[in-house]
């Protein structure tokens, strides 16, 4: 019996990495995409030997349908995609530029949606029951003035997931998102380097810690198994309580 084939935005590092990592525990045939095409080709021989990589901009449509194309040629039909590519560009409200704006909704949103159709799509054609996951944030519901574009793309990236939960839920494809809080990434160093901005971190997080990548794959691997067979349409916060204080900063 063959794999069943997972993709993996951004998953050369952090926790695209740690969650192809745990979905291959799970038994899946990994396939990593990331704009750095060296980080994946090491991450993918990381992960196993029949893991594969390509490069990819998912800020880039014709990128994403190419990527599509290669990967259902060369590999096969994705079932369980991992929609976690993204970026952000901090910055003040009144400076933020529209191109940085348009650059994270590109990746952050527009991306997410452009790969969720195309793997929808072939799965439907092919009568694949997947599961797509995509990584949204806790800044979809709680906001930082510095980031509002990613705020705006993580929103969307939730409440995109309810809408397209419902349109496949007939076809057997459940859609779901995680919600990270405060997590050991490179996106995190500069509070974490900071000791200031990380007491203020912590002040905000009940449990006192940042999480890891791997608590975060953990999840998202739990909710691309057959485990989470009776779950569609939600995010899952995985914040060390954050979201459950009645204060942000």
């Amino acid at each position: 019996m063959s794999k069943p084939i997972a993709l993996v935005t951004g998953g050369a590092q952090g926790i695209g990495l740690a969650s192809a990592k745990a979905i291959a525990e799970n038994g899946a045939r990994i396939v990593i995409a990331d704009i750095n095409a060296e980080g994946a080709e090491s991450a993918a021989r990381e992960i196993a030997d029949d893991a594969v990589a390509y490069a990819c901009d998912m800020g880039d449509p014709k990128q994403i349908a190419a990527l599509f194309d290669k990967i259902e040629t060369e590999v096969g039909p994705v079932s369980i995609l991992v929609n976690n590519a993204g970026i952000s560009l901090p910055s003040e409200f009144l400076e933020t530029s529209l191109e940085d704006f348009q650059a994270v909704i590109d990746v952050n949103l527009t991306g997410t949606f452009l790969a969720s159709q195309r793997a929808a799509q072939t799965m439907v054609a092919k009568g694949i029951k997947g599961a797509i996951v995509n990584m949204s944030s806790v800044n979809a519901v709680v906001s930082i003035p510095t980031i509002l574009p990613y705020c705006a793309s993580k929103g969307g990236v939730m409440q995109m997931t309810k809408a397209a939960s419902l349109a496949l839920a007939p076809h057997g494809i459940r859609v779901n998102a995680v919600g990270p809080g405060s997590i050991d990434t490179d996106m995190l160093a500069s509070v974490n380097s900071n000791p200031e901005a990380l007491k203020t971190l912590l002040s905000r997080t009940p449990l006192k810690r940042i999480g890891t990548a791997k608590e975060i794959g953990d999840v998202v691997a739990f909710l691309a198994s057959d485990k989470a067979s009776y779950i569609t349409g939600e995010t899952i916060y995985v914040d060390g309580g954050r979201l459950g204080m009645n204060y942000t900063c």
